[in-house]
C-alpha cells in the first residue's frame, strides 16, 4: 500500500479528477451522448407532463406539510407517522373548509359589486381630475370591461351547481379531471408515510463511486429549499393576510382575492409590485362609479403597500429568513422562466430546486477549483465562517 496515499479518499476526489483528465474525442462523445441523454429525458418528462404532473403536486405538498407532521410527531409524542399525518390532513381541510365558508360569500358579494362598477365605467364618459381623457379611451379601447363584468357576475353558487350538473350528465374530460385530483390525495397520503424512506432510497439509487459528492450537493439543495421555499411561502402567506386586513379597512373592493394574490405573488420577492397595475384600475372603476375622489383612495391603496413593505422588510423577512435571503429574485425569475418554458406547469413546480442545484454544482466546483480551493477547503472555510458569526455577540446580551 502507498503510505502516501490517504486511507479515506476525499468525498470529492472523483469529481476533481474528471476536470484534470484530458478532452480526448472519445471522452467528447461520451460527454455529447450524455448530453443527448439529458435532452432526452427533459423531452420524455415534457410527453409525460400529464402523467407526471399529480405526482410533482402531491410530493409539493407533502413536502410543504412535512414540518406540520413533524411538530404534531413531537406534541403527540409517537414513532410512528400515520397519525400526525391524518391529523395534518385533517387540521389542513378544517382550516380551508373554514376559510371558505368565512370569506367566500363576501368574495362573491364584491365580485358582484365590482362588475356593476365595470359595467358602470365601460359605458359612461366620466372623467378623473389630473387623469387625460385619452388614458380612458385608451383603456376602453385595449380592455373589455363589459366582459370582464359578465365573467365577474356569472361567478355566483348556481354557476357552481351548473358545473355540478355538468359533471352528473357526462363528460370524459371532467371524469378524468376529478379523477387526476382524486390521483393527488392518494400520492399525497402515501408520500406522506414513506417521506423519509423515499429520500433515504433515493440516496441508494446514485453508484456508490459518485455517491459522497451527491449527497453532498443533495444536503446543500436541501438546505437552500428548506431556507428559501417554506420561509417565503409563510413570508407571502403573512404578506397576503396583512394586504387582505389593509385593503378591507380603507373599503377596497375584492380586499380578500386582491390581498392573496398579491401574497402569492410574494413567493418571488418584490414581485408583488406588478399588483400595482390591477389596484390602480380597481381604483380608477370605483371613483367612477361612486363619489370616492380617486387620488385620495389610489394613495390610501399605496399607503397599504408601504406599510406592508416595511412590516415585510423590517420584521417578517428578518424573523423567518435571516439575513441570508436565497437565491437573488432575478435568478428566481429566470429559472421560472425557463424551465416554465421547457416542461410547462412542471417546470414550474421543479425550477427552484433545479437551479438550487445547479447553483450549488457550480459555487462547489467551478468557483472553488479556479480559487485554487478543493470542495473540501471550500466547506472548512464556510464551517469557519459560521462558527465566527454564530459566536458573535448578539445586541442586549
Amino acid at each position: 500500500m502507498n503510505a502516501n496515499k490517504p486511507l479515506i479518499e476525499p468525498p470529492d476526489a472523483d469529481f476533481q479528477s474528471f476536470w484534470d483528465q484530458p478532452f480526448t474525442f472519445d471522452r467528447v462523445v461520451r460527454l455529447l451522448i450524455m448530453l443527448a441523454l439529458f435532452t432526452g429525458v427533459i423531452m420524455l418528462i415534457n410527453a409525460l407532463g400529464q402523467v407526471l404532473l399529480p405526482f410533482l403536486v402531491a410530493w409539493l405538498i407533502a413536502y410543504i406539510l412535512e414540518p406540520f407532521v413533524q411538530y404534531n410527531r413531537r406534541i403527540l409524542g409517537v414513532r410512528s407517522r400515520i397519525l400526525p399525518i391524518f391529523i395534518t390532513l385533517f387540521e389542513s381541510l378544517l382550516i380551508i373548509a373554514l376559510a371558505c365558508i368565512i370569506f367566500v360569500p363576501s368574495i362573491l358579494r364584491e365580485m358582484h359589486q365590482l362588475a356593476a362598477m365595470i359595467h358602470q365605467y365601460a359605458s359612461s364618459n366620466s372623467q378623473v381630475t389630473f387623469i387625460p381623457q385619452e388614458v380612458h379611451d385608451f383603456l376602453r379601447r385595449n380592455i373589455d370591461f363589459k366582459l370582464i363584468s359578465e365573467r365577474l357576475t356569472r361567478q355566483d353558487v348556481r354557476s357552481i351547481l351548473d358545473m355540478a350538473g355538468g359533471f352528473i350528465s357526462g363528460g370524459l374530460s371532467v371524469v378524468l379531471g376529478i379523477f387526476n385530483w382524486f390521483i393527488v390525495v392518494l400520492y399525497v397520503v402515501f408520500i406522506m408515510l414513506d417521506y423519509e424512506k423515499l429520500l433515504n432510497g433515493f440516496h441508494h439509487i446514485i453508484p456508490p463511486k459518485y455517491r459522497r459528492t451527491a449527497t453532498s450537493i443533495g444536503n446543500d439543495v436541501k438546505n437552500s429549499m428548506n431556507h428559501y421555499f417554506r420561509g417565503q411561502a409563510l413570508v407571502a402567506l403573512c404578506v397576503g393576510i396583512l394586504f387582505c386586513i389593509g385593503f378591507s379597512i380603507i373599503g377596497m373592493p375584492m380586499a380578500v382575492v386582491l390581498g392573496l394574490f398579491i401574497g402569492l405573488l410574494n413567493m418571488v420577492p418584490y414581485l408583488q409590485l406588478i399588483s400595482l397595475v390591477p389596484t390602480t384600475l380597481i381604483c380608477l372603476v370605483v371613483s367612477v362609479d361612486s363619489s370616492v375622489d380617486f387620488w385620495p383612495f389610489w394613495w390610501q391603496c399605496m399607503l397599504v403597500y408601504i406599510v406592508v413593505q416595511c412590516i415585510q422588510d423590517l420584521f417578517l423577512t428578518p424573523k423567518i429568513m435571516g439575513k441570508a435571503m436565497g437565491l437573488n429574485p432575478a435568478i428566481i425569475l429566470l429559472s421560472l422562466s425557463v424551465w416554465g418554458s421547457l416542461l410547462g406547469f412542471i417546470g414550474l413546480i421543479i425550477a427552484l430546486p433545479l437551479t438550487t442545484l445547479v447553483l450549488a454544482y457550480y459555487n462547489r466546483y467551478i468557483i472553488s477549483r479556479n480559487n485554487g480551493e478543493t470542495p473540501s477547503q471550500l466547506n472548512e472555510d464556510e464551517k469557519a465562517l459560521q462558527d465566527i458569526e454564530y459566536r458573535k455577540p448578539r445586541s442586549g446580551q
